[in-house]
Formats: structure tokens, sequence, C-alpha cells
């Protein structure tokens, strides 16, 4: 692994074909692909097409299999609390939904909580009556440890957190609410979508219950694959809401037993060629160094942020001491998804982020719909330099 992830540039761009026709500011959207994460993918469908897909998941049977220990290392588990599943999503709900909620407990969340997570607590307090409580936060989203503390009592049956908001570059102290959490003997969810790949995770650290992921975004993986991790201390406490041959055996005509392990949380079917993407594109992590890809994002994020601010007309979301890799702003005049139309022309990728995918922190301070740039390690300040000056131009017509 370089010492400097800046001494290993050439060859990182070099692996990253999609640099050649874009300037990808899209990374917390979904990320450019290394070279050698597409040709795994390309290789097995290939596999499956010259043999079967059977016989190509049984021929690569031990490569499918290092996935869950890629993932192990990449979050610091072991592999039997590793899922595999279609999206980060469906892992999180996996694991939400089999929480055996009672009437009259406590979720407890974050204001810059994404929708998704929240429809969810919606649907499981109407369904349980249970209820949802905000953690409070400051004007910048910063939450109040203190306050949590005060707020918890008996009742609270899982404190849920998105690490890395989708509207901002906040990071949410995980490992703060989990020395909380821990206290209390509180189960612990942590989203952690948005900060898999561009920041080191230990879950022993954030001392989590469960923590799910994407490949998509930035670990720089295939579609449509992500992972679930559940700790093993809480896994025989969790039945999953949906059940099939693989996460559950069929012992008599009038029961089923389940598995032991986090595949409990899994289904039968699966896209091997993407799960293989996903291994590769963790491995590829892995060498570079989360602590490497953290310091170059930040490095990058950080000298966007300054020449954005310092453009008339330019509002940046979210001025918290702790950031990361999502830069979101808005334009004085300017509709956001117009902008990110005239962006895209110019041959810059960017998108919106709505209000409605975080509500409660977008009605707490009137945000309007945001232009969302996200940089990564492979990106350059010349890329950069060429998307501030589109923005100056944008902002001064």
């Amino acid at each position: 692994m370089p010492k400097d992830i800046k001494s290993d540039l050439e060859r990182i761009f070099a692996d990253t074909p999609g640099k050649k026709s874009c300037i990808h500011l899209n990374n917390c959207g979904s990320s450019l692909m290394p070279q050698s994460v597409l040709q795994s993918q390309i290789d097995h469908l290939e596999l499956e097409a010259s043999i079967g897909g059977y016989e190509a998941a049984n021929k690569r049977h031990d490569a499918i299999e290092a996935v869950y220990d890629s993932v192990a290392r990449l979050i610091n588990c072991h592999r039997d609390e590793v899922a595999v599943v279609e999206n980060a999503t469906v892992g999180w709900a996996m694991a939400f939904y089999a929480i055996p909620f009672q009437a009259g407990d406590r979720i407890l969340t974050v204001e810059a909580e994404y929708a998704s997570n929240y429809v969810a607590y919606l649907q499981i307090a109407k369904e349980k009556n249970v209820s949802i409580e905000v953690i409070p936060s400051d004007e910048n989203g910063v939450i109040s440890l203190e306050t949590l503390e005060e707020i918890i009592d008996d009742r609270v049956r899982v404190i849920s957190v998105t690490h890395v908001p989708t509207n901002s570059g906040l990071v949410n102290p995980v490992e703060e609410i989990g020395i909380i959490a821990r206290k209390h003997n509180i189960l612990y969810v942590v989203d952690a979508c948005q900060s898999a790949g561009q920041m080191p995770l230990d879950v022993e650290k954030i001392q989590c219950d469960v923590l799910s992921a994407t490949a998509r975004k930035f670990l720089r993986g295939p579609r449509g694959v992500g992972f679930v991790y559940v700790r093993s201390s809480v896994i025989e406490h969790l039945h999953p809401p949906m059940i099939d041959l693989l996460s559950a055996t069929w012992v008599s005509e009038n029961e089923y037993v389940l598995r032991s392990d986090a595949r409990r949380f899994e289904n039968w079917e699966n896209n091997y060629a993407a799960k293989l993407g996903m291994g590769a594109c963790i491995d590829y992590a892995l060498e570079i160094g989360l602590e490497n890809i953290q310091a170059r994002i930040n490095e990058l994020a950080n000298y966007l942020r300054d020449n954005l601010r310092a453009i008339d007309g330019v509002k940046l979301h979210t001025l918290c001491p702790k950031q990361c890799g999502i830069v979101t702003f808005c334009i004085s005049g300017k509709e956001s998804a117009d902008a990110v139309q005239t962006i895209l022309k110019m041959g810059v990728n960017v998108s919106t982020s709505s209000p409605s995918s975080t509500l409660l922190d977008a009605t707490k301070n009137n945000l309007p719909v945001l232009i969302r740039s996200s940089v990564h390690y492979y990106n350059d300040h010349q890329e950069l330099d060429t998307f501030i000056s589109i923005i100056r131009e944008i902002a001064k017509e």
C-alpha cells in the first residue's frame, strides 16, 4: 500500500476508463468503476454464457466465498456476520424489519435521516404503535450527544442513524453514539451507504449491531449489490421478514430452522457477476488504503468548498466542522435542476438533492433543491477547476 495516494495517482487514473469521457462528480450516486472491477464482472458473465449460470457459480465458488472475507476486512467483522444482498436498502430493511418491536417502543434517529429509512420507521410506528423521536442537532446538523443521553429510557428499542446524509457533507458521530448505545444496551443500526469506501469503517469502534452499505457509491463497484453486517450476538434475536430455502432449512412438514449466521438475511438467487464485482472493488479500496482515500477525498472536497464559497451567489449547505466528500449548494436566482442540466451539457456529472430525500433537515433549514457534487480520489484539481469555472459562469448569468 502506498504511503501517500498521490504517489499512485498515475496508475489510479489509468485504471479508471471513465475519466477519458467525463468529469465525474456524482460519486455519492454511483462512482466510476476501476477496470479490474469491470473485468471481474465481464469474465463471470462470459463464463455463464459459455458453460451455464449454475455451472459458473460452482466453478467460481471459492472466489464468490472470498467476497465475504473482503467485506469482513473492510469493516472489521467476522465473515459469518455478513450478508450479501441486492442493495443497501434491502440489507438495511431485512435487518430493521426483523427487530421485534412492541407497542410503546421508541426509535431514536437523526434530523438528516434518509427518506427510505424514515418511511420504514413510519410504517413500523403505524403497525406496531411505536414512536419516532429525533435527536436534536444545531443549525449545522451536529447532533447533541448530551441530549441523546438524557432522552434515553428503557423504552428505546433502537437507535438508527445515517452515517453520512445524502444531502450534505455532514458526518454523524457514529462512534460516540455507539458508546451511548452500548452503555444502555440498545440495538444500534448504522446506514453506511455514503461512508463505505470514502472513510475507514470499523464496527468494533462504532459498536453497531447492524451496518448496511452498497457497492455502487464510494466503493466504486457495480449497481445492484450491497451488504449488511449483523453482529453475531444479536443474529439469533432477529427473524428476517422474508425467508427462503437459503435463509432457512425446511426440516419437517410444519417446521423450519433459520441459519445461524447473517446469511439468514439473504435469499437464494444472486447476481454473481455483481457479487464478484463488489469483492473486487472492496479489494481495490483496501489495497489503496481507506485512510489514504479519506485524506485524498477530504483534500479535494475542501478545495472545492473553498472555491465555491468564494463565488458570489453560491450558498453551501452544512458548514459543520467535520465534513466529507459530498458538497451541496444552491445558486441564488437559479433553479438547481436547470443548473444541473447546464453542467451536464458541459461534460460534468453532478445531480440534485431533493428536500424530500431528507425532509426533516430540509424543512428545518428551509432548503431548496440542491446541486449535489461529490469528489473521489480519482478526481483531480484540473477537473475541479473546470467545474468551478462552470458554476462561476452560471452564477454570473
